[in-house]
């Protein structure tokens, strides 16, 4: 199948580092344009840009917190009034702070909730209603996580949100299909990501590789890869399902 994204705009949330930046870097590779957005990493995001332009796409950087309706709003008319068009949506950001239930912050919750819920609500429903009035088709990718079905200890919001988004997704999908947008969801594992270092030292990352199934974490290459065929038009039949992408982390043993 070929994943070919020529004359594509696509806008990723949360794409200067980690997953949002290998679907930057293979989506480009696949002959997208990108806006790159960000919120808290600068430097990280103008090195996404940089290395989509190293693939021979263009690149947008477009700073704006996604819990700011706003700033999504900002984020895509900004896509728009660079590239003319918004065919492909990637609802990347999330926020996350693992606590024991007990000890949870109500405001910590509500942050874990108004980025990675709400902002990824506030990303979709821009990115829809944009698509719609160009009357062209679009696809939508929800980046969840396998913690959306396994419930992981110490992390009660982050598992809530991502269970919000996976059925907030397949919804969404039924709602847009007379609109011909495509919506989908990929729940990856555990990726080598630098956020997976706020939660873990280097010798567990090491470990969890050597003791995933398939022998290795993810990679930001592997969603990449996986992001982009069901953006593209090779997927042209998929619409309101959801690809876990985890190495067999979730399977039984």
């Amino acid at each position: 199948m070929n994943a070919d994204l020529t004359g594509k705009v696509a806008v990723i949330t949360g794409s200067s580092r980690g997953i949002g930046r290998g679907c930057a870097i293979e989506m480009a590779r696949a002959g997208a344009d990108v806006t790159v957005n960000y919120f808290s990493h600068p430097d990280d995001a103008e090195e996404t840009a940089a290395l989509v332009r190293a693939e021979g796409q263009e690149a947008l950087v477009v700073q704006g917190d996604v819990s700011d309706r706003d700033a999504v709003d900002h984020l895509v008319e900004a896509t728009v009034k660079q590239f003319g068009h918004l065919d492909i949506a990637v609802c990347n950001s999330y926020y996350s702070k693992r606590q024991p239930f007990l000890e949870i912050d109500v405001d910590e919750m509500r942050r874990t909730h108004d980025v990675t819920f709400w902002g990824s609500f506030h990303m979709a429903q821009a990115a829809a209603r944009q698509m719609a009035e160009q009357g062209s088709g679009g696809s939508i990718l929800f980046i969840s996580s396998v913690h959306a079905f396994m419930p992981f200890k110490n992390a009660m919001p982050y598992n809530s949100a991502k269970a919000g988004v996976d059925h907030m997704a397949r919804t969404i999908a039924n709602d847009l299909t007379e609109h011909r947008i495509r919506v989908n969801v990929i729940q990856p594992g555990w990726i080598d990501t630098p956020g997976e270092r706020q939660f873990a030292t280097e010798e567990e990352i090491q470990e969890g590789a050597r003791t995933n199934p398939w022998g290795r974490l993810g990679t930001m290459e592997d969603i990449g890869r996986a992001a982009t065929f069901l953006c593209s038009d090779a997927a042209d039949y998929i619409t309101g399902t959801t690809l876990t992408v985890d190495g067999g982390i979730t399977l039984p043993r």
